[in-house]
């Protein structure tokens, strides 16, 4: 296996991780929007905040769906 093929554990890790967050949230906003009446209604706005107390991490990003 030559270096550029190798497997970097952190990057697969955080891949792992940020496609649970995606997938997770995606089913999260979906059951809520559901349950409120929301769908085709305007638009959500939402937040998302992943933190790290052992990496000082506190990272917002705040956007808006469209509930078409």
């Amino acid at each position: 296996m030559t270096r550029n093929m190798e497997v970097d554990p952190f990057n697969v890790s955080m891949r792992k991780f940020l496609k649970q967050v995606g997938v997770t949230s995606q089913h999260a906003i979906e059951k809520a929007v559901e349950e409120a009446g929301l769908k085709g209604k305007g638009r959500l706005t939402v937040k998302a905040v992943i933190t790290s107390e052992d990496a000082k991490l506190h990272h917002v990003v705040e956007g808006e769906i469209d509930l078409g």
